[in-house]
């Protein structure tokens, strides 16, 4: 039976609350430096110190709840989430180029922030409901369905960052709740085929001399021309069909479900790349520019992240401290309270504020991920994973935006960058974990 919805909990994890707080406070002290000298210094560095008090709040809040309650009202859950997402499309504010956010005048909301938390509420329930048969496939496509309107709804916005963060977290939670390697590997195939064309025709747009050989000039028209679309579809298919007529002749015992599930995989990632590519705003097509060759425009789209691996270097072992970071605090470094808040702690700390950064999140992860395995019950495992699964996501994609491995994609660093919503439901994120961690002795 369901306890109630707030009832006296077990102790809490000082140390993930604690760790949580540090991060919280090196952030705070990197936006108030990073927007000092802005016209709108006031406003934002007021906006950051007040969403700060309510997130320890939500984060208390959804500590003393009862994270069962979340599986119980999945539907209610699930349909706020809808109607939240739905409703900045109709009410929301436009704002380079998207309609991401509620005005409420001194308050803006991003829907899209607590949607990641509330997806990974909302499947932790239907992976509980169905994991007896997880190693179903239809059970794999069940559980993509749920999340798929969703994706839609942002896709609508356009909220890109938002599908980057959360569908490698849906992927990790299907793995935790014993899906197939196979199914996932087929997700990741066509997630990777996906983003990987468009990258690839970017490549080869930006250096067309990359197309005097034969394949590539092939590939190269392949995004453009509707006739060879038809011919790749058409080999792919006749291929398949090959396969599975003559492997069982040769003694290759591949069962024609897999070849024809992977027959889909890879034209339904090649389509996606269609979409993709011919659907992507110019701001976005000069991000993949700028990860391709930071350099070739170092005064335009390439300069963000150039300067901000100036400033990165510039902080050496201990930093400038953070009224003396010139890259960040005058203003070389755009964006720098939000996109790029590492070059700011970079630059003002140094490689020790970088490495305590990389700690406490660690730590953060290591607890969380340990929680869900003492949970008491399978929809807190689940839940857990997921929440262990978006901070190890925000993590490798921050990292590896400044490291270059990956292209600039506005995702910010939770706890650490400005934004009220990242923060709030971050520690919302949280909370819930931690209410997972103080009832796991429960019987």
């Amino acid at each position: 039976m369901l306890e109630s919805t707030i009832n006296k909990p077990g102790k809490i994890d000082w140390g993930v609350f604690l760790a949580m707080l540090s991060l919280i406070t090196l952030g705070s002290a990197a936006v108030i430096s990073s927007v000092s000298a802005l016209p709108l210094a006031k406003h934002i560095i007021a906006a950051h110190l007040a969403a700060v008090p309510v997130a320890l709040v939500s984060f208390f809040v959804f500590w003393r709840f009862n994270y069962q309650i979340f599986q119980d009202q999945w539907k209610f859950v699930y349909i706020f989430l809808m109607i939240f997402l739905s409703g900045v499309l109709i009410l929301g504010v436009a704002a380079k180029g998207s309609r991401s956010w509620y005005n409420l005048g001194f308050l803006h909301i991003q829907p899209s922030e607590f949607a990641r938390v509330g997806i990974i509420l909302v499947l932790a329930n239907f992976l509980d409901k169905y994991g007896s048969r997880i190693e179903n496939f239809s059970t794999v496509i069940g559980a993509v369905l749920v999340c798929v309107p969703m994706y839609i709804l942002l896709l609508l916005q356009p909220d890109f960052s938002a599908i980057v963060v959360s569908f490698p977290v849906v992927l990790l939670m299907l793995y935790a709740a014993g899906a197939k390697i196979f199914h996932l590997v087929s997700f990741l195939i066509w997630a990777f085929l996906s983003g990987a064309l468009p990258v690839l025709w970017t490549l080869l747009r930006i250096k067309p001399q990359l197309t005097d050989n034969v394949f590539a000039a092939w590939l190269a028209s392949l995004a453009v021309s509707p006739l060879q679309w038809l011919i790749f579809s058409v080999a792919v298919v006749l291929a398949a069909a090959a396969a599975i007529k003559l492997f069982p002749k040769l003694f290759i015992r591949i069962p024609s479900f897999y070849i024809i599930a992977m027959t889909l995989v890879l034209l339904s990632g090649f389509y996606t790349g269609l979409f993709v590519q011919h659907h992507m705003k110019v701001h976005q097509q000069k991000r993949l520019e700028v990860f391709l060759s930071p350099e070739s425009d170092s005064r335009g789209a390439g300069y963000n992240l150039l300067q901000a691996r100036i400033a990165i270097g510039s902080g050496g072992i201990s930093g400038k401290g953070f009224t003396s970071g010139t890259q960040s605090r005058l203003g070389f470094v755009p964006e720098r309270h939000t996109d790029f808040i590492l070059a700011v702690v970079g630059e003002s700390t140094g490689f020790i504020g970088m490495f305590f950064v990389i700690i406490m999140y660690i730590f953060i992860m290591q607890r969380v991920l340990k929680t869900a395995k003492t949970a008491r019950d399978n929809f807190g495992y689940l839940v857990n994973c997921g929440i262990f699964s978006l901070f190890l996501v925000y993590f490798f994609v921050n990292y590896g935006m400044m490291l270059g491995f990956f292209p600039v994609t506005g995702v910010p660093l939770p706890l650490v960058s400005y934004g009220g919503s990242n923060l709030v439901a971050t520690a919302m994120a949280l909370g819930i974990a931690e209410s997972v961690y103080a009832r796991r002795n429960i019987l």
